[in-house]
């Protein structure tokens, strides 16, 4: 049955293989076709206007007209178009609002969800997960039940003009096709409840008796989901509700730090996992191929993509197209959206690992970093070192954050990591030692300030009391949807924060 039902999916997806095919082929003539429809609709903007760019106007010319902006810079626009006014950043009204608080600041984002990008960008990249999935794995099971979704809510603005934001989930629940409804749980009203808690528990009772074969969403907000449904249900692993669930499609945060928790609720070899790269801007990339970590980056999205190599965020000139970006370097991603973001820079940082085709993983974000010290900590760096201190002690992590411990007087600086875990280390101080050494090796400016005690002394690992990071997002209220944890900060306001609570 799992073969006929892949088969059939890959059947009616077969013109978008034919597409994705093509755009590995042609990578550079697909962007030059996304560029060309992207600046026909910008014409029509007051925003091309405003800098005198119009439908015709050359790559070249684009990248010298119009800045690259981030959502400060545009808040004025979006403000107006949640007002009503028209043609602003896109043609006609937009009604629709993602809204994001990202990981780095405390104020909402809104970010503008025109029907082009619902359709040709969000939707086009759910399906395609579904093609790509069906098409390299035809045996798995993953289809023949329903997909349980952990979304977010949306409501009402209440600016008058008939314009509503909510979780880019939400969104999407809300404008999904009505057949979609026979593939997914749990139901609409369920999936809207604006209240995680109360979600969770509605989830519960109603899913844990339904075929779920497979779910999907941020692996944080998820794994609470799961944990509620093994206390719900009594029982010890997830295989014993759902027999059948063989795969789980997750993106919003890295995977890394939950994957042995994962294991250890689903101990299944079948149990398959596909990360993409999907915001509230835009859907990005697809992981292919579920041996490595690399996506391949979606180029017929209604996307345009530019990358600013990291040491030269200072320096907009130097954004390159997709045509000279290299491998092994740390980029900035840019996009111009037909959601009416117009070099945008999403805050992203991602590496490029392979240039035939375009793969990519992300590596952390620009403004969520320690460089407290000239280190220049990443994201990436941090995933990875937490995953071999994990590794080494049989840890399993939780959640985390790590902040700078500032210089005072003639004590050298440091670093503090407060970490929850759900299974602790065998050793803390191995632990704490391995996840050093691991930041040394991956990272040399990290490593020359490390070095003989120069400028930072050893890290310092404060164990979390369980549920702690949990309270501090209810606190924050920020439980669910895209809400993230911040994994690194430059200062001390949210470790601060942590630790009263502790």
């Amino acid at each position: 049955m799992s073969l006929i039902i892949n088969s059939v999916l890959s059947g009616i997806y077969s013109k978008r293989l034919k597409a994705i095919d093509r755009f590995r082929r042609l990578p550079w003539a697909v962007q030059s076709e996304q560029f060309r429809i992207l600046m026909s609709y910008g014409a029509q903007t007051e925003y091309f206007k405003r800098y005198g760019m119009g439908a015709f106007g050359s790559i070249e010319a684009y990248q010298r007209t119009i800045p690259i902006v981030g959502y400060d810079d545009l808040q004025g626009d979006i403000e107006r178009v949640r007002a009503g006014e028209s043609h602003v950043l896109w043609p006609g009204r937009v009604r629709w609002f993602a809204k994001s608080s990202g990981t780095t600041g405390n104020r909402s984002k809104y970010i503008p969800i025109t029907r082009e990008s619902l359709t040709q960008c969000h939707f086009r990249g759910g399906r395609d997960t579904m093609a790509l999935f069906a098409y390299y794995h035809p045996e798995s099971r993953a289809f023949s039940g329903k997909t349980l979704t952990l979304g977010g809510s949306h409501r009402l603005d209440p600016t008058g003009s008939g314009a509503q934001s909510g979780d880019l989930s939400a969104i999407l629940i809300r404008h999904a096709p009505k057949w979609v409804d026979y593939l997914r749980e749990p139901s609409m009203d369920i999936a809207l409840i604006p209240d995680f808690e109360r979600k969770v528990e509605a989830i519960c009772r109603r899913c844990s008796r339904q075929r779920i074969t497979a779910f999907a969403g941020v692996p944080s907000w998820n794994l609470v989901l799961m944990n509620r449904v093994l206390e719900y249900t009594g029982t010890d692993s997830l295989l014993e509700v759902w027999p059948d669930l063989s795969l789980f499609i997750h993106g919003g945060v890295s995977f890394t730090p939950y994957r042995e928790q994962y294991r250890r609720i689903i101990p299944s070899k079948q149990m398959l996992y596909m990360e993409t790269y999907n915001a509230s801007e835009g859907f990005f990339a697809v992981q292919d191929n579920l041996s490595t970590p690399d996506m391949l980056l979606m180029l017929d999205y209604g996307v345009f993509y530019e990358f600013l190599p990291v040491r030269e965020l200072h320096d907009p000139s130097k954004a390159v197209t997709l045509a000279d970006v290299e491998t092994g370097v740390n980029y900035a991603m840019i996009i111009s959206t037909n959601g009416g973001l117009w070099r945008y820079m999403i805050g992203d940082t991602v590496e490029f690992t392979s240039l035939a085709p375009y793969k990519i993983r992300i590596t952390g974000r620009t403004k969520s970093y320690i460089n407290a010290f000239g280190e220049e900590l990443i994201i990436d760096n941090a995933e990875r070192a937490i995953a071999a201190a994990s590794v080494a002690t049989g840890a399993k992590v939780q959640d985390y954050t790590a902040a700078p411990i500032f210089m005072e007087g003639r004590t050298k600086g440091s670093h503090e990591w407060f970490v929850e875990f759900d299974t602790p280390p065998s050793d803390a101080m191995l632990f704490a030692e391995t996840l050093d050494r691991t930041l040394q090796e991956l990272n040399s400016d990290y490593a020359a300030k490390r070095f003989k005690n120069t400028t930072l002394l050893p890290p310092k690992v404060v164990v979390a009391r369980k549920g702690v990071f949990y309270r501090w997002m209810q606190s924050r209220q920020k439980l669910g949807g895209q809400n993230k944890v911040p994994r690194l900060a430059n200062d001390r306001r949210y470790i601060d924060e942590l630790l009263k609570i502790q």
